[in-house]
């Protein structure tokens, strides 16, 4: 029997851990009939059926499931392989995939953006903007950004910068139709726009002031983490939303929106990037790291963070 290529291989592994041709096309940078023909070769060189697929679609036979679990650690070990000869470069080379949230790319990911496809010309940055919790190993990243909270344990955490300062506003019309809360609390009789994590749980709004913290499950009409839906609803009169400060200063300063709450600050959370434990990280993740670790944003939030430590030993 014929030797299977690599591409066969590597093809076959796409397809079954996404469950979707398309999805593992994209991922490959190749066509799906390229796929397709690399799948279908695959099979017949090894003479059994390795994936049962309809119209709408995909999953593994009983030989496929035996061979994933073969393969996927070989694989593994040969983009290790390849990559341990990354140090003999003069500098770094390779493809960098990562999942972040549209936050975090536009306050982190947009500020460094240039200075490192400028520096690091061998080197390409997939960026995917997605706000959900992505399994970043299931699904092939070599690094996500998220909030801190929202990381795993097993995870290794960088923290690269917070979040922009988050509002509550609403619309004057609104305001007069309903009336302005004065605390935190008085959020639970007003319509406002929420966000639903992956694990189906609701972000709860959280306030802060010297001395006090306060979280509320807040309710609404409206369930998006896109923010700029959030913003379209305050503007419309229709509820209220939270929102990073920045996307909202034109309409602040031209009074269309009006910020409530502002003696109690919501709270900024920490971006973190984050990436599985091994025992070698690709040279092209190492400089995206060592880049967003000279960000000034990074070092601001890394000093809050080590003072906020500080805070914590010193109180006990």
């Amino acid at each position: 029997m014929k030797k299977a290529s690599l591409v066969e291989m590597s093809a076959f592994v796409a397809i079954a851990e996404r469950a979707s041709f398309a999805k593992a096309a994209a991922q490959l940078g190749v066509s799906r009939s390229s796929l397709s023909e690399s799948l279908r070769a695959l099979e017949e060189r090894l003479g059994v059926r390795l994936l049962n697929r309809t119209t709408r679609s995909v999953a593994l036979t009983e030989a496929g499931e035996r061979l994933l679990v073969q393969l996927r650690p070989l694989l593994d070990n040969f983009d290790a392989a390849l990559e341990s000869v990354n140090v003999f470069r003069d500098s770094p080379a390779g493809h960098v995939r990562i999942t972040v949230p549209r936050p975090a790319a536009r306050t982190i990911i947009a500020p460094m953006l240039s200075d490192f496809l400028r520096d690091y010309p061998a080197v390409t940055l997939e960026v995917a903007i997605d706000s959900n919790l992505t399994d970043i190993v299931r699904d092939r990243f070599d690094a996500g950004i998220r909030p801190g909270h929202r990381v795993e344990q097993d995870m290794i955490a960088l923290r690269v910068g917070e979040d922009a300062e988050p509002t509550v506003v609403a619309s004057p019309d609104y305001l007069r139709r309903h009336g302005t809360p004065k605390e935190p609390s008085d959020l639970r009789t007003h319509n406002c726009t929420r966000m639903r994590f992956a694990s189906n749980a609701f972000a709860r709004w959280v306030f802060e002031k010297p001395g006090k913290s306060l979280e509320v499950d807040v309710t609404g009409s409206l369930i998006s983490g896109d923010s700029d839906l959030a913003i379209r609803a305050a503007l419309d009169g229709v509820a209220l939303a939270r929102v990073p400060r920045h996307a909202v200063e034109a309409h602040l300063a031209a009074k269309s929106l009006v910020a409530v709450l502002e003696d109690w600050r919501p709270r900024s959370v920490g971006f973190y990037l984050y990436y599985p434990s091994r025992r070698q990280i690709p040279a092209a993740l190492q400089a995206l790291i060592e880049s967003l670790k000279a960000q000034p944003s990074a070092r601001r939030a890394g000093a809050r963070a080590a003072k906020a430590a500080a805070a914590k030993v010193s109180a006990r």
